[in-house]
């Protein structure tokens, strides 16, 4: 949003109208994480009354049930990929404090922005961001633990600074976004990673592998010892719902192999929310 249209928005919090009311938290339920942070923000005015009605719109936020909040965001067909993880995060940490969370991205967007010397070509850049996460911050790829359902939740990778290929690599392109990096995800068998396309030949990182530099032939090499054959298709971006899809999907092995069959359940219904999102949007 535009700081104009976030002041129309704002403007509709203390609107008498029930019908208004309405259609206003079924926005913010939408927007998710965008939704809680505006609403953070206005409740931290000094204008009192805005405040108030900021606190009331953030009550009802988080007092929904994070699994209706997030079958709504699924067939919105409205994806946006930290909002996306924020809320899977959510379902199994339903007080998690999204302000929190996005405070600490934006500070390690920030440390990364005091190293960066400009003008840096965006592998440079991604250098720099490997510095932050591996050297400074310690982040790795959980291999003790790889099936625990926490390598998929945003605030649990964040404090343990563990994860699976694919939540590293989701990390890594928030941090990556806040840069102005242009990094896609890449939806690759057995292993996710992540893929720059400004430059003349592609190259791709593996934030599993603290940040690993591998050019396409190295990951048609990988696609090979999966038993696939490979395909171009391998290396080519990814959509925010078939990311979002992939984390869903290893939680239910992981929560499977936890003994918790009910949330294996849970999200074993979100995939076929999103498959019937995606055939009615076609």
């Amino acid at each position: 949003m535009t700081d104009s249209e976030k002041a129309a928005f704002l403007s509709l919090l203390d609107d008498p109208s029930p019908v208004v009311q309405r259609e206003l938290q079924n926005t913010l339920n939408q927007m998710g994480a965008k939704g809680l942070e505006i609403l953070t923000d206005a409740a931290k005015d000094s204008d009192r009354i805005l405040g108030w009605h900021a606190n009331r719109h953030l009550a009802a936020m988080q007092s929904a049930d994070p699994a209706q909040e997030f079958r709504a965001f699924i067939r919105s067909l409205n994806y946006e990929l930290e909002s996306g993880w924020i809320m899977i995060s959510r379902i199994a940490y339903p007080a998690l404090d999204v302000g929190s969370i996005c405070g600490e991205l934006d500070a390690i967007a920030e440390r990364c922005a005091e190293l960066i010397v400009q003008p840096a070509s965006s592998r440079d850049q991604c250098l720099i961001i490997n510095r932050v996460l591996y050297h400074e911050l310690g982040f790795r790829g959980n291999t003790e633990h790889y099936s625990d359902p926490n390598n998929s939740f945003i605030n649990r990778v964040l404090d343990t600074k563990k994860g699976l290929p694919i939540t590293l690599s989701v990390l890594y392109l928030l941090i990556a976004d806040r840069l102005g990096i242009p990094l896609e995800p890449i939806n690759a068998p057995g292993h996710f990673v992540i893929g720059c396309f400004e430059e003349q030949a592609p190259f791709y990182i593996d934030p599993f592998k603290h940040g690993k530099f591998l050019t396409a032939a190295h990951m048609l090499k990988r696609i090979e010892a999966t038993t696939l054959a490979p395909n171009i298709s391998h290396l080519s971006p990814a959509s925010t719902q078939e990311t979002l899809s992939r984390i869903c999907r290893n939680l239910v092995p992981h929560y499977m192999q936890s003994g918790e069959s009910s949330m294996a359940e849970l999200f074993e219904s979100f995939l076929k929310d999103f498959k019937e999102a995606y055939e009615k949007h076609v």
